[in-house]
């Protein structure tokens, strides 16, 4: 990423930069709420335009539209360090984040109390009862649900959930530049290709002996098999040592116990390292589908920059096409 010196100091805002990128990636989602608006109000009016109008039973019934499709080809919601939330969830935060701040914090107590005093009252009831009533209560005050306002919104409640999540580490920064290539695709397709949905994990796997920092896995409907896609990351901060090697030869065994499960793997790695043999880059390199190398210190590294995103976006398109 950019410096931006001045008198000799760095003031580079790096956490804006990836809190930009990540709800930017939010976009699909805001468009899919807005489709989701036009056809319970035969409008073809834009989502601000609906939900400045509507009565709290035309919210209730849009928001309760959102909630209930049960189709597996929908965009993704994410929190601060690029975790997909469950479709329920991802339909609860975006609303509150329209209204409300501190959704989790606040506003999901004061529903659980509801769920109290009324019996066998949904979950799901009770949060749409109440995000309805607090968007129409207070639109006037809000004024406008434009995309730009709510993007504002978003990095703001991106930055808060980093704050509140522990153990923020180097994966997240790969986790999010996979889910912008994944939502890019679908931003510009409506889809997710031949696959019906792609799951993010939200944290580390094992496959046998093997850790995986960053996966996903692209789901079929049909006869296809469903696809892994792996992403181990090794960094050094040392300018020497024998660690490119110990790298090399752990992927190289990674794939050959790989190539012996029933699964399709497809596999990228994330080297970042000021120094790393370019003989074991071009090694790992003619094994796997591709590699990212980062030449800098890891503690400098705050995401991926624009080209390799591009990378990065190019391949998991052919992936899902």
């Amino acid at each position: 990423m950019k410096e931006l010196i001045i008198h000799e100091v760095d003031i580079a805002h790096y956490r804006l930069i990836e809190l930009s990128q990540l709800a930017d990636q939010s976009k699909p989602f805001y468009d899919w709420v807005g489709k989701q608006a036009k056809k319970v109000t035969s409008s073809h009016q834009s989502l601000n335009d609906i939900l400045l109008k509507s009565t709290v039973p035309a919210i209730k019934e849009i928001i309760l539209f959102c909630y209930n499709d049960t189709n597996q080809n929908k965009p993704m919601l994410f929190d601060g360090i690029g975790r997909v939330y469950k479709h329920p969830k991802a339909c609860f935060y975006f609303f509150s984040w329209m209204i409300r701040d501190a959704p989790q914090q606040r506003l999901s107590p004061l529903i659980s109390r509801m769920r109290k005093q009324v019996n066998f009252l949904e979950k799901k009831s009770a949060e749409v009862d109440t995000l309805s009533a607090l968007i129409y209560e207070y639109k006037s005050y809000v004024k406008s649900f434009e995309w730009l306002t709510i993007r504002e919104v978003i990095i703001d409640r991106l930055e808060g959930s980093r704050r509140s999540i522990k153990g923020h580490h180097l994966e997240s920064s790969i986790r999010i530049a996979l889910v912008t290539a994944i939502q890019t695709f679908f931003a510009i397709h409506g889809n997710y290709g031949k696959y019906t949905t792609v799951e993010v994990a939200p944290k580390q796997i094992k496959i046998g002996s093997h850790t995986i920092d960053v996966s996903a896995k692209f789901i079929s409907s049909g006869d296809l098999p469903d696809v892994n896609l792996l992403i181990p990351i090794k960094t050094r901060e040392t300018e020497g040592g024998g660690h490119s090697h110990l790298f090399t030869r752990d992927i190289m065994q990674a794939i050959s116990d790989l190539e012996n499960d029933i699964n399709h793997y497809h596999i990228v790695a994330v080297i970042i390292a000021q120094n790393w043999s370019s003989a074991e880059i071009v090694n790992i390199n003619n094994n796997i589908d591709y590699i990212f190398h980062f030449k800098m210190n890891p503690n400098r590294f705050i995401g991926f920059d624009e080209d390799s995103q591009i990378k990065l976006n190019q391949y998991i398109g052919q992936i899902l096409q």
